[in-house]
Parts: structure tokens; C-alpha cells; sequence
């Protein structure tokens, strides 16, 4: 389950050591700990990471199939989390140390900055491919984070980009060796810690306007 630590100025949400997919329990685990975060005072940052292969591979597929009659909500509340991370009111940075599919690249996306891994581990939408279309406030959040032509790649062809793909594509904003993406991200972090505060709530908000609007519709189309 995710964890929190405090380096300095700088929380680490660690998303877990295993696929790190959006299980309801685990949704909740991580709200607890951004509060937390909120509720800190002070200068502060947040770095998100994971441990071992995968940074997280996005919906809880299993969960969501055994329990279609909460289908709607369960994806309004990944969406809610999403939203919420998008306009914490602290500049945030991914360590993308393992896999990011899905729902957690799309995780990746809220973040302000992102460091990969140069050598090992993908950045994947893959709807394409496994037959599940992006809900309208995940589109919008793609679309608002990442280049027009990117975007329509990413989302088209379910293309899977390594360390330096990503890079050249301006998915991420640096990469790092395998020891050293936490490490990159922490000190990406670090300088903007005294920019907590609800003006850069506020900021974040008014820029991303109408992709919150859609991430907060909770009549979720799932077809």
C-alpha cells in the first residue's frame, strides 16, 4: 500500500511495491496521505514515486469487472483523485522508476514535472488496445497536458515509450539512471517548496479550467 515519507521540504508518496493499480482501498490510502501533505505547514513539495517495476498500471481491472454495479462511481473517483492531484497546492514531481499504463500515466500527467528512467520501464496509454475508450475527462487531461501531435499518438497507437522516447516527446521533463530517478526528482522538487501555498491552488485551477470540470463530471460514460 502507498506510503509517506519526509525528506526536508520534500514529502515522497510512494505508490507501492506492487502494480500499484487504483483498488478503491488503495484510492482512499492515497487521499489520507495527501491530506497529510495538505495539511503540512510550511515550505513543502511532493514527489511521487513507487517501488520495484511498476510506477502503477492504472485501473484495477479485476476489482472493476467483479463489481460493474459500482462501475460509474469507481471511475468518477479514480477521476476525482486525478483532479485533485492536478491542483494540489504545491508543485509536485513524478520518479517514474517502473511502468506507467493506463490510468497511471495518466496519474504521471498530473503531476507539474516528471523524471523516468532512461533505460527500463514504458509510458503507455494502452485504451486502444485492450478496447476501453478515455472517459471525457480523461481525454481532456491528456490533451491539456501533453502536445497536440503527442497526444493523438499516445491515445491512437497505444505506442509504448521508453526513458528517452518520452523525453524527446516531452511526456517527461528529464531522465535518470535506475538509481538515481528519486533522487533527480527530489532535487527537481526542492527549490520550489516555498511556492506552497493556495496561490499556486488557484493558479493551477484557472489554468486547467475545463479539464477539472470534466474529471469532476461523476456520469461517467464507460462506453
Amino acid at each position: 500500500m502507498p506510503t509517506l515519507d519526509r525528506k526536508d521540504d520534500v514529502f515522497v508518496l510512494d505508490l507501492g511495491d506492487t502494480e500499484n493499480r487504483f483498488h478503491p482501498d488503495w484510492v482512499t490510502t492515497v487521499n489520507t496521505l495527501l491530506d497529510e501533505v495538505e495539511k503540512a505547514e510550511g515550505p513543502r513539495a511532493l514527489v511521487v514515486s513507487a517501488t520495484g517495476k511498476y510506477f502503477s498500471n492504472g485501473l484495477d481491472l479485476d476489482w472493476l469487472f467483479a463489481h460493474t454495479d459500482r462501475a460509474v462511481d469507481y471511475v468518477a473517483d479514480v477521476q476525482e483523485l486525478l483532479a485533485r492531484v492536478l491542483t494540489l497546492p504545491l508543485v509536485t514531481v513524478g520518479a517514474l522508476q517502473g511502468h506507467a499504463f493506463a490510468a497511471g500515466a495518466m496519474l504521471s500527467l498530473t503531476l507539474d514535472f516528471r523524471v523516468m528512467r532512461a533505460d527500463r520501464g514504458y509510458w503507455c496509454l494502452p485504451e486502444a488496445d485492450i478496447n476501453l475508450p478515455f472517459s471525457p475527462g480523461m481525454s481532456a487531461l491528456i490533451q491539456a497536458r501533453l502536445q497536440p501531435r503527442v497526444a493523438h499518438e499516445a491515445m491512437i497507437s497505444a505506442r509504448r515509450y521508453g526513458g528517452h522516447d518520452a523525453l524527446a516527446a516531452g511526456i517527461v521533463d528529464a531522465t535518470a539512471d535506475e538509481g538515481g530517478v528519486r533522487a533527480a526528482a527530489i532535487d527537481l522538487a526542492r527549490p520550489h517548496a516555498p511556492k506552497a501555498g493556495p496561490t499556486l491552488a488557484t493558479i493551477k485551477t484557472r489554468m486547467y479550467g475545463p479539464v477539472l470540470a470534466a474529471l469532476r463530471d461523476r456520469d461517467v460514460p464507460l462506453g
